[in-house]
This record gives structure tokens, C-alpha cells and sequence, in this order.
């Protein structure tokens, strides 16, 4: 197995955007995700697994942090940017069977997150620092989806592995230890619940409700005491720091 790609998430960019080598700390990959846009009016992180209040932030990407005006301006509410979390911060996560159903406008119902429970404290992770997924896992929804493809990008991952095996091969890695390169080693926590993300417009990338419903579909699998969910790639912490370059070796134990 090889690094394919390395990703972060920085502010100027919610697409993220590729690095060919990165230093990987508890913090993730350097400068993921070190800043977050705050809903003013409900002081709760703003994220895309709200679609209908935050889809828009998939259309941001430059080369510049964009200044609070002009966010609020994008996303029609008063917003601001932050670096530090507020006590306890939650962000909204919508129904993805109820998105699928009713559409990206709909208002439906959400669960409420607090974010960064796999994280370190003062970090902006959802879950957990590192989120990795396999070429096999996408090239497998690929085949099972109508379209006959899918991209990776759609379900934001840190680290994508080449992998030869066929399958959701990673679903089998929870509770492993996985070395990338010389030195860094994750510890595999948990299979990634999918939410609503991946079936919206990614920039240039229109929508693709096939992207989650081919996983609800055939890959649903156990995440802590829940029920099974559909899934797609698995969340990490990282055991030891390094660096890690694209080509890197990648080796389960």
C-alpha cells in the first residue's frame, strides 16, 4: 500500500487542497482545519453537513483567507472567523436519509454534534484529527453507483491509500495500527459515518446523490454503540508524528 494523495482543509480553501509532503502531529496534518466559520446567531460551528444553511461553503477556494463580510455575505448569515473553539462547540448535522429525501432545501431534521471528540482539545475535527480512505473503497462505490465512478475528494479525506484489494477493505483496520513512511503511526479508531457532504456540488463537481446512497446501500457497518451506519473510510489519531510525503510506503501492524 502507498500514499495516493495528502489533504488539508485550511480556511482559503473548504475544498481542501493537495500538499505533496506534510508534518503530521496529534493536531492532523499542518494547518488542517487551525481556523473555523462560527454561526453568529446560534454560536455553533458552521458546517456542510447542514446543506441547507452551509452548502455554500464548498465554493471556497482561493488563494486568501476570505474576511468575515465577505463570508456572511456567500452564506447569507452573520458569520465570523475563529481559531479558537468556544466551550463545548456543536455544529448541525442533517438526517442524510432525510437530505436524500426531501433535497438539499428542505428543512430537516439534525442531530447535534459536539466536535473534536476523537481530537485533542482546541482543535475544529469533527471527530477525529486524521481521516483516511482507500482507492478500493472508492473505486467499489464507483462500480456499484449508476454513474460508474466517484471521486474521492467528495468525502474529504486527510489521506487517500492505494490499495489493491477489493472492496471496503479499510472497514477491517479498526483498532489496528497503521505506519505511513518512516515515521508516522495512526491508531484506526473508527468506520466514517457518512453524512450529507459527499452528495453535494464540490466546486466545479455537481451534485452526486449516488455518492451516499450506493453506501447506504452496501456498506453499512457497525460505529461505536450505534446501529449500522453506511460508511466510507475510517477516522485516526496519530500515535506517533512525522512526516509523510506522497509515495510513502504504508504498512498495517
Amino acid at each position: 500500500m502507498l500514499v495516493e494523495t495528502l489533504r488539508r482543509y485550511p480556511v482559503k480553501s473548504m475544498l481542501g487542497e493537495e500538499v505533496a509532503e506534510s508534518r503530521v502531529t496529534e493536531r492532523g496534518l499542518d494547518g488542517d482545519r487551525v481556523r473555523a466559520v462560527l454561526d453568529v446567531a446560534t454560536g455553533k460551528i458552521a458546517s456542510a453537513k447542514n446543506p441547507r444553511l452551509w452548502r455554500g461553503l464548498l465554493t471556497v477556494e482561493g488563494s486568501r483567507v476570505p474576511g468575515d463580510a465577505e463570508l456572511s455575505e456567500l452564506l447569507g448569515r452573520e458569520v465570523r472567523l475563529i481559531d479558537v473553539p468556544p466551550e463545548g462547540a456543536e455544529l448541525e448535522r442533517s438526517v442524510p436519509e432525510q437530505v436524500l429525501a426531501e433535497g438539499i432545501e428542505a428543512e430537516v431534521p439534525h442531530t447535534i454534534t459536539t466536535i473534536g471528540r476523537g481530537s485533542p482539545a482546541g482543535t475544529f475535527f469533527d471527530f477525529a484529527p486524521i481521516h483516511l480512505i482507500t482507492t478500493s473503497t472508492v473505486e467499489r462505490i464507483g462500480e456499484l453507483s449508476p454513474r460508474g465512478h466517484v471521486e474521492a475528494v467528495r468525502y474529504r479525506p486527510n489521506v487517500v491509500i492505494a490499495t489493491e484489494a477489493a472492496g471496503f477493505v479499510e472497514n477491517d483496520w479498526v483498532g489496528r495500527e497503521l505506519h505511513l513512511g518512516e515515521d508516522v503511526v495512526l491508531h484506526v479508531i473508527v468506520a466514517s459515518p457518512r453524512c450529507a457532504i459527499p452528495t453535494l456540488a464540490h466546486g466545479a463537481l455537481e451534485r452526486d446523490t449516488e455518492a451516499l446512497r450506493t453506501v447506504s446501500r452496501h456498506n453499512r457497518v457497525p460505529v461505536f454503540d450505534l446501529e449500522p451506519q453506511a460508511c466510507a473510510g475510517v477516522y485516526a489519531r496519530v500515535l506517533r508524528p512525522g512526516v509523510v510525503r506522497k509515495g510513502d510506503l504504508v504498512r498495517l501492524a
